[in-house]
């Protein structure tokens, strides 16, 4: 949850960490949670129902399961979750009076903090029927995360994974946010390195096995620019096109990339198995 310039004034360190198997373990629970929660709402979202509902939903889960929602304060932002409609591209404030409805197009982004260690995960999704283009921009948006996290491998370049994730984007008729990014992710919400989903192969840094990024493209169904609105918070299109954003922790391994906190073997490996 956080754009390119707060990010870069927020940092001190451009040192990326090598987390521990130890450390990996506890940053997979903490994504298995955040999972979880997605799910929850998901399951839950339906018309009628306001985002202030599925702010308190996502609260009563991780009272469950005794965490602390990662995003509440964060910055001063003011809630657990961001749910973000429609135009509205990230940083979404629940409400009582934001309803959702049929047709809707709902991006959730959620995070936990488990014993120190933070999760951080996203998913999109429709309101019943959606048109043609939103479902086109959720599996577009969705395909290219998962293309990211297939070049999250040993001896790859950072930028590897945002050529891939830009190149199904583009070749979809959809745009990259450019003012928002992937990150880091550890014992702090946001490390380095930055993760833009745009970018030449071949260049930044050489990957390495204990590397843990958060991956998450934001992709508009227009042209790329955003705007914050008078809340400070919520970032929408420019254009007031369709957004759609999807995010995953994952780790870099010997054997390939592991995304974190998978609750099946669909989400192995950076290949995501389809039914």
């Amino acid at each position: 949850m956080k754009s390119a310039g707060t990010y870069r004034r927020s940092l001190n360190s451009s040192v990326i960490s090598l987390k521990t198997r130890e450390q990996i373990e506890h940053l997979h629970r903490a994504n298995q949670i955040v999972l979880e929660v997605l799910a929850a709402l998901q399951e839950a979202a339906r018309p009628g129902m306001s985002t202030l509902a599925l702010d308190q939903l996502a609260t009563d889960v991780c009272r469950r399961r005794k965490v602390r929602p990662a995003f509440l304060g964060l910055y001063g932002f003011p809630n657990g979750l961001c749910i973000s409609l429609n135009e509205e591209v990230v940083h979404g404030i629940p409400s009582a009076t934001r309803i959702l409805r049929e047709g809707d197009v709902v991006s959730i982004d959620y995070g936990v903090v488990y014993e120190g260690w933070y999760g951080d995960a996203a998913i999109t999704f429709g309101i019943g029927q959606v048109s043609d283009v939103a479902r086109r921009l959720i599996q577009a948006t969705e395909e290219a995360l998962y293309l990211g996290i297939a070049q999250a491998r040993v001896g790859n370049r950072l930028h590897d994974i945002s050529a891939a994730v830009q190149a199904h984007v583009e070749a979809a008729g959809f745009s990259v946010v450019r003012e928002f990014v992937g990150h880091g992710i550890g014992e702090s919400p946001h490390e380095p390195p930055q993760i833009p989903n745009y970018g030449a192969a071949g260049s930044g840094v050489r990957l390495k096995a204990g590397m843990v990024f958060a991956l998450e493209p934001m992709v508009t169904a227009g042209d790329w620019p955003v705007r914050i609105l008078a809340d400070g918070w919520t970032a929408v299109t420019a254009d007031d096109s369709l957004s759609a954003h999807f995010e995953r922790s994952v780790v870099i391994t010997d054997q390939g990339p592991e995304i974190l906190g998978k609750l099946d073997e669909r989400e192995a490996y950076g290949q995501r198995r389809r039914d």
